[in-house]
């Protein structure tokens, strides 16, 4: 079924709320793979991505604790390198921007994206903050905090400049980028109705993450599904995809695969026993 058809039988009371809670349709991605029993070592073992580490050091040249959640200091990071990178403001921190508007919190949201200009201390503060607002869009009302209780401390926002210099480095050899807030319109399924990616350059489709840990197989499954329902989405972009990738700032690590290495089998299992193809 697709997404529109889980909509309409809703709509129609041929099912329940309960009824797609206990299938597992109108997942996101992340919360598809989390239901997901991947084969040993996942479809795609990371361990079959090259592994780059660029200049500029790693992760022991940052600070060692942070005084916010990594979730929300992976956001800021991925949000601070889009508009860095040429996005506008209010298109980087659109998803803040819809959380925001979930929680009647417009104008906050306003006052804080307007000290959004750089990688000053005021920015990197008022973006950690705006990135609170998107757990109320991608979780609900419910899994919200007030984002005026958000402080990061010195060495947080400094660990934040930090990783969007590296993400920016990071372009400039990579890059440089063709789109970013990845969206799969036309891709999306009864079982994975939401899911947005991170990056797509010339002829990779990247994924951020700012983890402590080693590339893990959710990650990689992650990858594959955006790459898989990108090609079955409306925008063309997708179709020029040759690697999928994954950069860690904060090891500054990069991790990269050809697709013509992943098995067909794989590509197939994932589609129609994953994604609902």
């Amino acid at each position: 079924m697709t997404r529109e058809d889980v909509i309409e039988k809703l709509r129609s009371g041929e099912l329940t709320p309960q009824d797609i809670a206990a299938n597992g349709w109108m997942c996101s991605v992340t919360q598809r793979i989390s239901k997901i029993k991947q084969p040993r070592g996942g479809y795609i073992k990371p361990k079959e991505f090259e592994q780059t580490m660029l200049d500029g050091g790693g992760i022991d040249e940052l600070h060692p604790e942070e005084n916010v959640s990594p979730s929300l200091v992976g956001i800021a990071v991925d949000y601070l390198t889009r508009f860095m990178s040429g996005t506008s403001v209010e298109e980087a921190f659109k998803v803040s921007k819809l959380g925001a508007h979930v929680v009647r919190q417009r104008r906050l949201f306003k006052k804080l994206l307007s000290n959004v200009y750089g990688l000053d201390d005021d920015s990197i503060v008022a973006a950690v903050k705006l990135s609170g607002f998107d757990s109320a869009y991608r979780a609900g009302v419910m899994a919200y905090r007030p984002v005026e209780d958000i402080e990061p401390d010195g060495d947080t926002v400094e660990n934040i400049r930090t990783m969007v210099e590296r993400s920016l480095r990071f372009f400039n050899q990579y890059g440089p980028k063709v789109m970013d807030g990845l969206t799969f319109e036309g891709g999306y399924t009864g079982y994975v109705a939401t899911g947005d990616g991170d990056f797509l350059t010339n002829d990779t489709l990247w994924d951020f993450k700012v983890s402590k840990q080693k590339l893990q197989n959710k990650y990689t499954l992650q990858l594959l599904m955006y790459w898989r329902m990108g090609l079955h989405s409306i925008h063309p972009e997708y179709e020029n995809v040759k690697y999928l990738g994954v950069y860690n700032p904060r090891m500054n690590i990069v991790y990269r695969l050809d697709v013509n290495d992943i098995p067909t089998d794989v590509i197939s299992t994932v589609e129609t026993e994953v994604i609902g193809y």
